[in-house]
């Protein structure tokens, strides 16, 4: 087609562009095109959000004079607002046009292509028609508007500082900036714009060591987020410029709270970035997401509140299938764990445990981080919910899970040595349980094999010898053989010789050591070896401070050298030391309660036996211990399963009022039946009329407890059909949860009736 004289008016279909790099490099809300008649008079498309191939659609059809001027001026520009622009954004490119160029391609779209910008052409691509009417769609150029001038003056020069590098590029760019801002107080439409602008271009001289005041900057972006909250187009866009600033405070200075905060935007921000926009490429990229996880990964174990919510925030962060997801799982699971150990809430270790599994699934064979997973699932398993709940499935479980690690490290690998003492310990615990003789002589093999690969002058030659004593001692207390309990002996003192004296676990071997000669002394009744014993106990706890762990330990080795001698002895005093060693450990609060339970039982039990008059105190600390205990589980059922794992729980009320009343005191006799109640009676136990006499006071509060019965009855069903342990685990969750909306409902039908039953008197 020819440009004919027959209509003076031209349509211009502005379809689409790609290859939109930005000059400057910085994030913009989107893209616009700018056709300009003459000096005065210009055409502007809509905004139009860049993708993340860096191209952008429009759809956008303006008509035109021919006759205005023989030429035009398109530009591609980018906006950095959303919604109202603060003067014309940056220039991405820009062509001088004929309209005899446009006419010459005819119908069909074409593309015109720009200077190159970071070593590629934008491109834009266009339609033509001639037509004959014309909707006058040009507008006043803004261009005479003093802060629309300086703001496309910082924008220019900003660009030219970061493709040149030059520092007075920096300073002009942010003096124009900083004119902007001054022109636009608080109260002013642009105010965020303005912040933003002067924050971006300092944080940029940041980056590159051109200037040097972060905390200003991220101040600055501060202000502007807090003028563009939720719903605000220009929300997301800001929330990003923060977590930059944070972001780059924390590699510079490292600033663990930055990050923290950082990582808490970015969940907040991932959400409102449509997939497909360059936006959400960008933040979930390596110096979006990525970078932030991987900094948090780096931050030291946190089980506080604040820190298990910050592993929260992370793992959401990387969904299935994210690269770092596998880390995010295992670092949840690590602080899950510590809090487990810290207040036994048992819901806390199936929630980690579930977390290991995916990551091991997550890890194929030859995996970085397989091993360890495997390892923390192992020890998850087979050393604390075993101990917590008892199942032996979990202890099958960890020393298969052991024998998986130690096959991953064939003979030669430089922890293999670990790995032979880890399944050792694991098949040393089942020993403990099952007394199948093939575990702990295994058991004393494999560490024989780990004592072979830590040879005198290794790191770990005083754990490994230390550990070896461990089995051989306990296989001497089921078959007492005196040659195991000897070279138990002689192992710890050669683990004590090559253990200097502020090695932080040189208070282990001390109470092994004191533990085996203790028990030499009980068949040779020698009376070194028991004296030894309390001096070893004594030199441990002198070692620890006040509220460290092992200062249990210590305690309770005391107590067994006290209690020993006094059985030989027959010493008044030995007793009294024995018990007060029983009330130390008993009262040591960085042990988990089934431990202090467990003492607090073998107190009532000396003292009852021995007549000692701190039995009465043995059975309240034992009381209290155990509802604090019952406080930490979730439901009724775990409360059960909980007072099923101690000996002679249900009768310990009984117990302990009998033994008031032996004292003449008969008050403190009904406050311990009293207190015993409270903790054996079930919401369940409580609500003596039938459900179907509920459905005349609350018909829906029956209907919905009738329904959550059946529920529980089916999870409880699945949590015990089911053969996969990963099922298995999820099924037992389910339950526990289903448990607690039950009892939550019982409750309720507990009051109603009791309201019933009172509005009826």
């Amino acid at each position: 087609m020819s440009g004919s004289s027959e209509s003076p008016y031209i349509r211009l279909d502005v379809i689409s562009g790609k290859n939109l790099n930005v000059p400057s490099c910085r994030l913009p809300a989107g893209i616009y095109i700018s056709i300009n008649v003459d000096s005065r008079r210009h055409w502007k498309s809509t905004i139009s959000v860049l993708s993340s191939e860096k191209s952008a659609a429009w759809g956008d059809t303006v008509t035109l004079s021919s006759q205005a001027s023989p030429a035009f001026s398109v530009e591609i520009r980018a906006s950095y607002e959303a919604d109202r622009i603060l003067g014309s954004g940056e220039v991405i490119g820009k062509l001088e046009l004929s309209w005899y160029d446009l006419l010459n391609h005819g119908d069909e779209p074409f593309n015109i292509s720009f200077s190159s910008v970071r070593g590629v052409h934008p491109s834009l691509t266009l339609k033509v028609a001639v037509v004959h009417a014309c909707d006058d769609a040009l507008s006043d150029s803004l261009v005479d508007c003093k802060i629309a001038r300086d703001t496309d003056a910082g924008h220019a020069r900003f660009a030219k500082y970061v493709k040149y590098k030059r520092v007075p590029h920096l300073k002009v760019a942010v003096q124009h900036f900083q004119l902007v801002l001054d022109q636009c107080p608080v109260s002013h439409p642009d105010h965020a714009a303005a912040l933003t602008n002067l924050a971006y271009a300092r944080l940029e001289g940041y980056a590159r060591n051109d200037l040097q005041d972060i905390d200003a900057t991220t101040s600055l972006l501060r202000k502007a987020l807090a003028l563009r909250p939720q719903h605000h187009p220009d929300h997301p866009l800001s929330l990003y410029h923060l977590t930059e600033a944070l972001n780059w405070r924390h590699i510079k200075k490292s600033t663990a709270a930055d990050i923290c905060e950082a990582a808490q935007l970015y969940h907040e921000l991932l959400p409102l970035c449509p997939e497909g926009t360059y936006l959400r490429s960008i933040v979930e990229g390596p110096n979006g997401v990525d970078h932030v996880v991987g900094a948090c990964n780096n931050l030291p174990k946190d089980a506080s509140e604040e820190g298990i919510c910050l592993r929260r925030v992370i793992l959401e962060l990387c969904p299935q299938g994210h690269q770092l997801r596998h880390s995010a799982l295992g670092k949840l699971s690590l602080v899950l764990i510590t809090r487990f150990t810290q207040r036994g809430n048992i819901d806390d270790l199936d929630e980690s445990i579930r977390f290991l599994r995916e990551a091991v699934s997550f890890c194929p064979e030859g995996h970085s981080d397989l091993v360890s997973y495997l390892n923390n699932l192992a020890v998850s398993l087979g050393y604390y919910r075993f101990d917590h709940q008892g199942k032996p499935n979990d202890l099958d479980e960890a020393i298969s899970l052991y024998e998986e690690v130690l096959r991953l490290r064939p003979v030669g690998h430089e922890y293999r040595d670990v790995s032979l003492d880890n399944l050792g310990g694991a098949l040393v615990r089942r020993f403990n349980k099952r007394k199948d003789i093939d575990d702990i002589t295994r058991a004393i093999s494999l560490r024989r094999e780990a004592l072979t690969l830590s040879p005198p002058g290794h790191p770990d030659c005083g754990i490994t010898l230390n550990n070896l004593a461990r089995a051989l001692k306990t296989r001497y207390e089921e078959l007492d053989v005196s040659e195991d309990l000897n070279e138990a002996i002689d192992l710890h003192r050669e683990s004590l010789r090559l253990t200097r004296l502020d090695h932080p676990e040189r208070h282990v071997t001390l109470y092994s050591l004191s533990l085996a000669l203790r028990s030499r002394f009980t068949h040779t009744e020698k009376n070194e070896d028991v004296e030894e014993a309390i001096n070893l106990g004594q030199e441990s706890l002198a070692a620890l401070s006040s509220l460290h762990p092992g200062r249990y330990f210590s305690y309770m080795c005391l107590r067994r050298a006290y209690l020993s001698r006094y059985q030989i002895q027959h010493n008044p005093a030995d007793l009294s030391l024995a018990i007060e060693n029983s009330r130390l450990a008993s009262g040591h609060p960085t042990q988990g309660f089934p431990n202090r339970i467990r003492t607090a039982l073998r107190w009532v039990a000396e003292a009852e036996s021995h007549q000692h008059d701190s039995a009465l105190e043995a059975y309240q600390v034992c009381l209290e211990l155990f509802d604090n205990h019952m406080m930490t589980r979730s439901s009724i059922i775990s409360r059960r399963e909980a007072a099923a794992a101690f000996s002679g729980a249900r009768s310990l009320p009984v117990d302990a009022a009998s033994c008031a009343i032996r004292g003449d005191n008969l008050r403190r006799a009904v406050e311990l039946v009293e207190q015993g109640r409270g903790q054996q009676w079930s919401l369940a136990s409580r609500l003596k009329t039938p459900v179907e006499d509920l459905e005349s006071v609350n018909p829906k509060l029956a209907h919905n407890y009738l329904e959550l019965s059946k529920l529980v009855s089916n999870a409880a069903q699945d949590s015990t059909d089911s053969t996969d342990r990963a099922a298995a685990d999820l099924a037992a969750t389910k339950y526990r949860k289903l448990t607690e909306q039950w009892e939550a409902a019982g409750k309720g039908a507990i009051e109603t009736q009791f309201d019933q039953s009172t509005s009826d008197l």
